[in-house]
């Protein structure tokens, strides 16, 4: 049996805390004062800064620690542990209490895509006609 350890990803703690938090790359470039490609090298680096770890914390809203120690399984275990207090014996007695629907969410993360595709459809239909205009123009 191996005992392979999955490396200590720093970046990809970042990008999980960040969607767990329910925040865009935009969002986090805009409180770090930089642009969304530099938050996505971020995510995808093994290794950060001490200096850019705690900004990168702050902007999160978690401390450095949390950072460097998150782990899914934990994370996980965390959100498993939460009773609901009405139910029999702590378990919950309706099921989990979610303070949003997981379908708005995929829904409306679809109709942000639907919206940004027809503006670029837009744009590239103007450009098509403005570049007719000028040929018609010679």
């Amino acid at each position: 049996m191996s005992t392979f350890a999955k490396p200590n990803h720093i970046g990809r703690k970042i990008s999980r805390i960040r969607e767990l938090r329910d925040m865009k790359q935009e969002a986090l470039a805009q409180a770090l004062g930089t642009n969304q490609q530099a938050i996505s090298a971020l995510e995808n680096s093994e290794t950060i800064s001490d200096e850019k770890l705690i900004d990168v914390a702050k902007a999160l809203g978690v401390n450095v620690e949390a950072l460097k120690n998150f782990s899914e399984e934990a994370a996980i275990n965390y959100f498993n542990n939460f009773y609901d207090n009405s139910g029999s014996n702590g378990a919950f007695a309706h099921g989990p209490l979610f303070t949003f629907n997981p379908l708005d969410k995929l829904l409306e993360s679809y109709e942000e895509n639907k919206k940004l595709y027809e503006r670029l459809l837009q744009a590239e239909k103007d450009k098509v006609e403005f570049l007719e205009k000028m040929l018609k123009d010679k």
